[in-house]
């Protein structure tokens, strides 16, 4: 009779096992004996030394991200701030005023798809934190050539070479454009690394990157070389070089942003988020889309011509207006309309509560009215008081619809196509929107100034005040809100 039981295996004799089998037994015996003569250190609170060491980093680094990230917003819009509001003006001075609103176009066109890309390869090939800083490496050189290419022509007594310079300038924001998105990817890892809400603590983060702005415009505005206003040379250039350097290095020394490992390929749809133009099929999205563009029309006018604009009071005819402080620093006065922006985000919330989507953005579109007419109607001298007003509206102008938009997106989307969605907002606002604005306000202004005998900025503000009145009238015909207005 034979017995039940289990059979266990025959062992083999130690010559005939595997070679791999012995050296995972050598292992085994190895870290027996490391454990046996060098046992774990243990802390007096019982936890292993190790741990608590990087428990104590961990902590040290959560209490140093937030300032590290303040910094990075800072430089981040610093070195647009440099040039942003006072490149229309240094292009005018030097005879290309002609030019301006191609210069200002090539932002638009570039946001078309420069972020897309910039934002496949920081998901799957390399770190986020890494691209940021070779983004503004490269945009930095090519706007420190941007600059030689004026201070060259200055030095022989010439005009800059138009092709030159708009080829480095084009470099130089095809590269930078991106490092919005960029910078913003980065701040979401680290703060999600190191335990942070987002939601709440990225807007004060958000902020420093506007004081930065400001305070490269008054550094533009204040600074001279040989007696001439940074905003007024190529200087400024010089000074968002300088700026995107600093960040450039600054960038590398941020927390590991991870990369995807999924490789798999993705489509040309995929790449660019076309997907979320299915929206265009329902009619109020369609709506909202396509007045998006129709006011992106006029984000940039303002930036483009507003310096330019001001600065020409200090040819007036009367000696009060030509004299004043506000026409010999335009850049500071416009510096109040990117302050304004900063608190009127604050007022967004309280006015889509009270009055929903459908107001709120209508506010905007009537504040861009108000913002081109005040600025037609106003001089730096005793009409000073309509150009403050202008700066304070245009907070209302930009963040009204901007911020209120993007909220408006994310609530009428699904979760599938929401970040497609508001790729896709960005893209109608500061794409095509921006550029065919730009593009068209330099052909309004150089009519009626640049090419006209006697030059009547006047008359371009008030063509552009009509548009966005046109524009905000057809849109509360057209466009349907829902039943409660409460609800974004």
């Amino acid at each position: 009779m034979q017995a039940v039981g289990l059979a266990l295996p025959r062992r083999e004799p130690y010559f005939r096992r595997s070679r791999i089998s012995q050296k995972l037994r050598a292992e085994q015996m190895n870290l027996f004996f490391s454990y046996l003569y060098n046992p774990i250190p243990v802390c007096s609170d019982g936890t292993i030394k190790g741990v608590r060491k990087i428990e104590n980093d961990k902590t040290k680094y959560m209490k140093t991200i937030k300032p590290r990230l303040i910094v990075m917003s800072f430089l981040q819009f610093a070195v647009w701030g440099a040039y942003l509001t006072s490149m229309g003006s240094y292009l005018s001075r030097i005879g290309l005023g002609e030019k301006i609103g191609i210069f200002y176009a090539m932002q638009g066109i570039v946001s078309i798809f420069m972020p897309a890309i910039m934002g496949v390869i920081a998901d799957r090939y390399v770190r986020a934190e890494r691209l940021l800083g070779i983004s503004h490496f490269i945009a930095a050189v090519a706007m420190f050539l941007t600059g030689y290419t004026g201070l060259a022509a200055a030095q022989a007594g010439g005009v800059p070479e138009f092709g030159v310079m708009f080829a480095f300038y084009s470099v130089s924001v095809a590269f930078y454009m991106p490092t919005i998105a960029l910078s913003n990817s980065v701040s979401y890892s680290a703060l999600t690394k190191y335990g942070y809400d987002t939601v709440k603590d990225f807007p004060p983060i958000r902020t420093f990157g506007t004081i930065g702005f400001i305070c490269a415009m008054l550094l533009v505005n204040f600074s001279k070389s040989e007696g001439i206003s940074f905003q007024d040379s190529y200087m400024q250039f010089f000074v968002s070089a300088a700026f995107g350097l600093v960040l450039a290095i600054y960038a590398f020394t941020m927390p590991a942003c991870p990369v995807s490992k999924n490789k798999g390929s993705l489509s040309f749809v995929d790449v660019f988020g076309l997907k979320a133009f299915t929206l265009f099929k329902e009619r109020r999205m369609a709506i909202f889309f396509v007045f998006s563009m129709l006011l992106g029309v006029s984000l940039q006018i303002t930036n483009g011509y507003g310096n330019a604009f001001i600065s020409s009071f200090q040819g007036s005819a009367d000696p009060v207006i030509a004299g004043s402080w506000g026409a010999r620093n335009a850049n500071a006065l416009i510096s109040l309309s990117q302050l304004s922006e900063t608190l009127c985000i604050l007022m967004i919330p309280f006015f889509l509560k009270k009055f929903g989507i459908k107001t709120v953005m209508l506010i905007a579109m009537f504040a861009w009215v108000l913002r081109f007419a005040l600025f037609g109607a106003g001089n730096p001298g005793s009409g000073v008081w309509m150009f403050i007003l202008s700066m304070i509206v245009y907070g209302v102008a930009f963040d009204f619809y901007n911020i209120s938009g993007s909220l408006f997106v994310d609530k009428e989307t699904e979760p599938e196509i929401r970040s497609s969605a508001q790729g896709l907002f960005m893209l109608m606002t500061n794409g095509f929107g921006a550029t065919i604005g730009t593009l068209g306000a330099q052909a309004v202004v150089n009519h009626f100034v640049y090419r006209a005998e006697v030059p009547d900025w006047s008359a371009a503000w008030y063509i552009f005040a009509a548009y966005a009145l046109v524009v905000a009238v057809t849109f509360a015909l057209v466009f349907r809100e829902k039943k409660h207005p409460s609800k974004v």
